[in-house]
């Protein structure tokens, strides 16, 4: 099965590259602009300022106001969003192809010309803070915060994308300013397309928006953290559930065995047919949720288990994590679970091609990460081609019980939880 793509790359002078996949059986375009860097970028002390800057070029540019930009976009129907990662931040809109004039005019004029004015940024610093508030008061955030600052410990990778309380009460215009002019330069940037598009034309319309940046140049982030393997247990007495959260260090975006890891993580916990799904909630009925996620960065990542249970059944749920992460360190997989599991990766590969969106992030992340394109019947190959022994080998890597950290959340009621229970 083969899926043409029509990508294409062009390199302003500036060094902002446009990339672009036509897709003409469709009506729409979406488009993003990627800043190369995000949360992990940042001083401790401006924790939050990606997140805070990302916020404030929606309240308003030299020549549009917040209702203006409000206004304009849901006149031509089109879509305005943006989000704020560990190491990049995007702002995106998609609309039909007939308005993406005016869409790249919002986009290029909210991305270039926000204005940081001082009383948007006193009102928006209280919505952040409330957005601080709900995640703390979600049990399933909360612990993944709680692991995540935990595990890469004093390194900004651990810190919250949306900041603490004390760092963005401190953020100000001239803050804000001074980030925005040092990360959104041409160097830092990639604007990624995908739909209904004529590659010159789009090119050209980008270069006049855009030739006014600066070329600078990406962001080098801080090196890659050390992980460390802790076990934190907070009493919440309010929450009715003790959630889990038991994590180990894991390969980073570009290594040459993602896709065994992916298989790996697939087979555990990457759906209802994943044996975590099956022991703990199928057979054993101990949890609503659970699953396992993969989180790869530049140069790390984490692979985490979640669950939420009851406290009497908190410990025997960890038993059963530590008791499979045991399984796949002995026992090869067996042909048939091996083979469903890489149906299920290609299956949610080649369905996320379905959507402009996700097109538009991939060609982006993957210049991002990559530096090059790999087609989906590379991706399917490479995924074809992994052997059981190599899951069993990864396996063995990654679950090391002196690795394992571990986060627990809820009414804890006296639940006491240390290494010897981690042995695998």
């Amino acid at each position: 099965m083969t899926i043409e793509r029509n990508l294409r790359r062009t390199v302003l002078p500036n060094g902002l590259i446009v990339l672009t996949e036509r897709m003409e059986h469709l009506r729409s375009v979406a488009m993003g602009v990627w800043i190369k860097s995000g949360s992990r970028g940042e001083a401790a002390e401006t924790n939050g300022i990606s997140h805070f800057v990302e916020h404030m070029v929606f309240k308003g540019t030299r020549s549009r106001s917040a209702q203006v930009i409000a206004r304009e976009m849901d006149s031509i129907g089109g879509n305005l969003d943006a989000f704020t990662g560990k190491e990049t931040i995007c702002f995106n809109v998609k609309s039909l192809a007939d308005h993406v004039p005016i869409a790249m005019d919002i986009l290029s004029d909210l991305v270039l010309n926000p204005t940081f004015a001082s009383n948007d940024i006193e009102r928006e610093r209280g919505v952040i803070l409330e957005e601080i508030k709900i995640d703390e008061d979600n049990p399933d955030i909360l612990v993944n915060e709680l692991f995540t600052q935990n595990f890469w410990k004093d390194h900004p990778l651990g810190k919250p994308i949306l900041g603490t309380t004390a760092t963005v009460a401190k953020l100000d215009q001239t803050k804000l300013l001074e980030y925005h002019g040092g990360r959104f330069s041409g160097g830092n940037m990639v604007f990624s397309a995908a739909g209904n598009l004529d590659h010159e034309r789009f090119v050209d319309a980008v270069a006049q928006k855009f030739s006014p940046v600066t070329a600078g140049e990406a962001m080098h982030e801080l090196p890659a953290p050390k992980s460390s393997a802790r076990i934190i247990l907070r009493n919440k007495k309010a929450l009715e559930q003790v959630q889990i959260c038991l994590g180990v260090p894991a390969p980073p975006i570009t290594d040459e065995n993602r896709y065994v890891t992916l298989i790996l993580n697939t087979v555990l916990g990457g759906g209802m047919s994943s044996r975590l799904f099956q022991t703990i909630r199928e057979e054993r009925g101990m949890a609503y949720s659970v699953f396992s996620d993969l989180s790869p960065y530049r140069d790390t990542g984490t692979l985490c288990i979640y669950a939420g249970t009851s406290a009497g059944k908190a410990l025997e749920t960890i038993d059963l994590i530590v008791a499979e992460f045991r399984n796949l360190k002995e026992v090869e997989l067996g042909e048939e679970e091996l083979t469903r599991a890489k149906d299920q990766l290609k299956g949610n590969i080649l369905m996320g091609l379905e959507s402009s969106n996700s097109r538009m992030a991939n060609l982006a992340r993957q210049e991002i990460y990559f530096g090059q394109f790999f087609t989906a019947e590379e991706i399917i190959a490479r995924i074809d081609a992994v052997k059981a022994a190599d899951v069993q080998a990864m396996a063995q890597r990654l679950f090391d019980s002196e690795r394992i950290a571990v986060t627990l959340l809820g009414r804890l009621d006296g639940i006491k939880l240390n290494r010897a229970r981690l042995v695998c």
